[in-house]
């Protein structure tokens, strides 16, 4: 199994364990929503959650799946990023607060990890005298896919 895997089973074990002490219901359709999160390299929304998890549980109700959204977010587990046409997509990476690239012409999101910008923060918070206690950092343009079309 690779890194990135192992890294996902054990955020997804870790988190049902703290699921299981805090008395939450742990349904098979609630899992499968969980593990297409936290085990997504994309930033998926919650219709294509919903419609991955359909395949293997197709009485699922997308409410279910806000719901589960809603407390992942909730635990500080997955983060909402915010679009103002396309609505809200996922981020289950479990990664600090880091910064996203957005395509303006196909949506694609990825996480863009550049030392120099995961110490912006730092440097700001030095030169203002702020405490941090989160940011969020998005660049949008067209992703090279887009360009060369």
């Amino acid at each position: 199994m690779n890194s990135i895997m192992e890294n996902h089973q054990h955020r997804i074990n870790d988190l049902v364990a703290r699921l299981r002490q805090n008395g939450l219901r742990l349904t098979p359709q609630r899992m499968a929503v969980l593990k297409a999160v936290i085990g997504s390299q994309q930033h998926l929304s919650a219709e294509e959650i919903y419609a991955q998890v359909r395949v293997d549980y197709p009485m699922i109700g997308l409410a279910t799946v806000y719901k589960t959204i809603a407390m992942l977010k909730d635990m500080g587990e997955i983060v909402a990023l915010n679009f103002d046409n396309q609505g809200a997509r996922y981020d289950g990476s479990g990664q600090d607060p880091h910064p996203h690239f957005i395509c303006n012409r196909c949506h694609a999101i990825i996480d863009l990890d550049d030392e120099s910008l995961q110490n912006l923060s730092a440097t700001i918070a030095a030169n203002t005298g702020y405490h941090i206690t989160d940011y969020r950092l998005d660049f949008f343009g067209l992703c090279p896919n887009c360009q060369s079309q």
